[in-house]
């Protein structure tokens, strides 16, 4: 086991109702800064929930945030912080609406320079409290530091974080997510298996607590992801679904472990010069990473293939995983997405980066499109 330091302060309020008990968590004096997407929140009655739990706050608001929350935007929003002099935010919405939050909060006090730079290193001396209301379990983000933002101008998505960053409650009803479409749906639960697998799919070090969690979260999500994709309204598989989500990136599972990142690494530039989902970069990249990575992680892919698909061939497993990603109904090929050349762009950019990805930084830049080549 890795020597490591678990800090997770996030409080989560579970549960059918819990958004009511938000009013208990919330600041009673200062300014409110309410942050959300394209109004989807208006229509299935989570902003007026939200609304209610602000009652007798002085509460401002900020909409449009993208579901892959874009610099530009989210620096409107910095402005308003900072001549309202906001004292907490309220992120409603999925992850990406947590992530431009967080970014808020970080940059409203960061006048030094260029918000940007914390996409670069930059570090966060200070930020603004927080806390969200979650209605889209995907990316775990509610109850972690970090956050992905892009740049339009600059083609470019970036992660950073802090323990700053951390909400400070995160509200998570699984009713919020009966009316998510299926898209909106399958990517959640791409988004988490994908997670976990980032933190198990290395190398053993002797972490047999952390393998079990993590392998708990895959056959639950294997379990339960069927059911919501046939029933929206099925309550408990919601439940689990949106718990599984929160617990693949809240730290706990990758605590004492190595990690990998290079199948989000790749899938952000995807994003970035394509416009794809998150989850579906996942999806089509991580195969190719896996049969890549056949040697280095063979140990570990060895007990995948066993105890989570009860196969003996780590590429029988590799391919039971794209075939449970295909029968939720997400696509798994660049050339299903329309995307069939300039495929070196990727790598390209990750040179200029001086990036060398996974857990050993074995898969250099000049690997990258051999391996998106075998997800055409």
């Amino acid at each position: 086991m890795l020597n490591f330091t678990f800090y997770n302060p996030t409080k989560v309020l579970f549960g059918k109702g819990c958004i009511a008990s938000v009013t208990d968590e919330l600041p009673l004096k200062g300014k409110i800064l309410l942050t959300y997407g394209g109004g989807s929140i208006k229509k299935n009655g989570v902003y007026d929930q939200a609304k209610k739990a602000l009652a007798g706050r002085e509460v401002l608001e900020f909409s449009g945030i993208e579901p892959n929350p874009k610099y530009e935007t989210l620096m409107k929003a910095v402005e308003i912080g900072r001549k309202e002099q906001v004292d907490f935010l309220l992120a409603v919405g999925g992850g990406s609406v947590v992530d431009a939050t967080k970014f808020i909060a970080a940059a409203i006090p960061f006048a030094d320079e260029d918000p940007w730079s914390l996409l670069h290193g930059a570090p966060v001396k200070t930020a603004v409290p927080m806390g969200c209301i979650l209605t889209l379990p995907a990316t775990g983000s509610e109850s972690n530091s970090g956050a992905v933002i892009s740049h339009e101008g600059k083609k470019q998505k970036r992660f950073f974080g802090s323990p700053l960053c951390f909400p400070q409650f995160a509200a998570l009803d699984p009713e919020t997510t009966f009316t998510l479409d299926k898209r909106q749906t399958v990517n959640g639960i791409v988004d988490a298996y994908v997670h976990v697998l980032e933190q198990y799919l290395t190398y053993p070090v002797n972490n047999p607590l952390q393998d079990r969690f993590a392998e708990g979260i895959l056959l639950t999500l294997i379990e339960e992801g069927p059911k919501v994709m046939k029933d929206p309204n099925d309550y408990d598989a919601r439940a689990n679904v949106m718990w599984c989500c929160t617990m693949a990136l809240n730290g706990l599972i990758g605590s004492g472990v190595p990690h990998d990142w290079a199948t989000h690494m790749i899938g952000h530039e995807l994003t970035a010069i394509y416009g794809l989902d998150h989850a579906q970069t996942l999806a089509v990249v991580l195969p190719g990473i896996l049969k890549h990575q056949l040697i280095p992680k063979n140990e570990k892919l060895n007990q995948y293939c066993r105890r989570i698909w009860n196969l003996q061939d780590p590429v029988a497993a590799i391919d039971a995983t794209e075939t449970f990603f295909r029968e939720l109904g997400m696509k798994t090929k660049l050339t299903e997405y329309g995307i069939s050349k300039g495929l070196e762009e990727v790598g390209e950019r990750l040179a200029e980066k001086g990036y060398a990805l996974g857990e050993h930084q074995d898969i250099l830049p000049g690997h990258v499109t051999p391996i998106l080549e075998t997800r055409l």
